[in-house]
């Protein structure tokens, strides 16, 4: 009898010492309600995640279909929801061996860049692909595979995305729990521009003043190299800035006033 009741006390103790550890873990990242048993998970995405997901998108899904890009998106944002492939975006799409090579340093090069950013947005304002609660994997649609506990749930893009379903598969909580927004909101029209905009006086050109010519010389950017970076978001920071583009008429006008004025004063 004091056996069975030293066998008893050991387990209450050992579950103790298990909801203990359980409640520490999800104290960093969950949100328990008073008056609900949910648990809510939020997450702050940067725009360098932004930009990470448009690349996973980009590379991913052939970029054939709306249906096909949100699909990849849905399953960058179930991977970053299962807590096992990286705790932010960047390192979901950067982990080894998951995403297309040089899935974050290649050039983004494509008519259809527009909607690939188009559809990144909307991943993160909450938009999933409809079949694809759970799926966190997918490969090129047409290719099978001898393995029994890959659950299919849709093909889309060029893709067949399914769920791993072995003995130990666990359901991704539901998005209603999962908050993403943005960590920094851009404002529309940044206040520096419209106070520089308001500033700067207009002066008239006088009549007689001397033509200027821009230089041919592009001014280079002010950042290191390491900052200039292709992405969907950056449009202007791989162009010269130049005062302005002379054509071949302009020149041809240039030259002879530049004749004209020297023959006036006999030189």
């Amino acid at each position: 009898m004091p056996a069975l009741l030293g066998a008893a006390g050991s387990f209450m103790l050992l579950a103790g010492c298990s909801q203990t550890s359980q409640s520490l873990a999800l104290q960093d990242v969950t949100t328990k309600s008073e008056t609900s048993a949910s648990k809510t998970y939020s997450y702050r995405y940067t725009e360098k995640d932004r930009e990470c997901l448009q690349r996973a998108i980009f590379f991913e899904s052939h970029r054939s279909s709306r249906d096909g890009m949100i699909g990849v998106g849905t399953v960058v944002m179930n991977r970053l929801k299962s807590g096992k492939h990286g705790d932010t975006i960047c390192e979901v799409v950067g982990a080894p061996r998951q995403f297309a090579p040089g899935v974050l340093s290649r050039p983004m090069k494509s008519s259809a860049l527009p909607d690939v950013v188009e559809a990144a947005d909307a991943v993160l304002k909450g938009e999933r692909h409809p079949k694809m609660k759970d799926a966190m994997f997918f490969h090129t649609a047409g290719l099978k595979f001898k393995y029994n506990n890959m659950h299919y749930v849709a093909v889309a893009g060029g893709n067949a995305f399914y769920e791993k379903r072995g003995r130990n598969f666990e359901p991704l909580p539901p998005d209603s729990e999962f908050l993403v927004a943005a960590a920094t909101p851009q404002a529309a029209n940044p206040p520096s521009i419209a106070a520089a905009k308001k500033d700067v006086p207009v002066i008239a050109p006088a009549a007689a003043a001397p033509v200027a010519v821009a230089s041919a010389t592009p001014v280079q950017p002010s950042q290191p190299d390491a900052d200039l970076i292709t992405t969907a978001s950056i449009s202007n920071a791989d162009q010269p800035v130049m005062a302005f583009e002379q054509t071949p008429q302009d020149t041809s006008a240039i030259g002879s006033l530049i004749v004209s004025q020297a023959q006036a004063t006999g030189h």
